[in-house]
């Protein structure tokens, strides 16, 4: 099993082959929570890319000594540095514009390495949007959420997620432990 280390380890190779490529990525999930102060990847490190970047990126991670794996939910491209997995999601739940997502990430130093993040509105809109049926841990969505509460706009995550009765709850949630007051940080 890897630690949190080694995750930030193979976070920077990953992020310096694709820049040497050349292609726009943005961190996401815990991965993003963490570069804007949550508690380190345990798990595996999210990237937002292109979909026509999908076979650029991996032709560069498998030329670093990567494995590639092509999952049947079609929105992602897995990668292997040894056990340590990279998520290349070109879909990003609740965000239809790949490219404008990209757009609204703001570069942050991350292990030493400036990189671009995603901003705290859209990873929590993207968190909330994953929310469904078969995957509601609120208790992860909750150690990304609560460090970022002061950079979110929550009117507009309130906006986007409206429609889902999973964000709805968590929201309920939030302002139940007192993470969100009236809709505010």
């Amino acid at each position: 099993m890897s630690t949190p280390f080694q995750l930030l380890d193979t976070l920077k190779k990953a992020a310096m082959v694709l820049r040497d490529a050349g292609l726009p990525f943005a961190l996401a999930g815990g991965t993003a929570a963490y570069a804007r102060g949550g508690g380190l990847p345990v798990h595996d490190l999210d990237l937002v890319i292109l979909e026509s970047d999908t076979e650029a990126a991996g032709r560069a991670l498998r030329t670093s000594g990567m494995r590639l794996e092509r999952p049947p939910e079609g929105w992602l491209v897995k990668a292997f540095d040894e056990d340590r997995m990279v998520d290349l999601i070109f879909r990003l739940a609740g965000h239809p514009d790949t490219q404008a997502l990209l757009d609204r990430a703001e570069e942050v130093t991350v292990a030493s390495v400036p990189m671009l993040v995603l901003n705290a509105t859209d990873l929590v809109i993207s968190l909330l949007a994953a929310f469904n049926e078969h995957h509601a841990d609120f208790a992860l969505a909750l150690t990304c959420v609560r460090p970022l509460r002061e950079q979110v706009d929550w009117p507009r995550v309130r906006d986007q997620s409206a429609g889902s009765p999973f964000a709805g709850a968590f929201l309920i949630l939030l302002e139940r432990l007192g993470i969100l007051q009236g809709g505010k940080a």
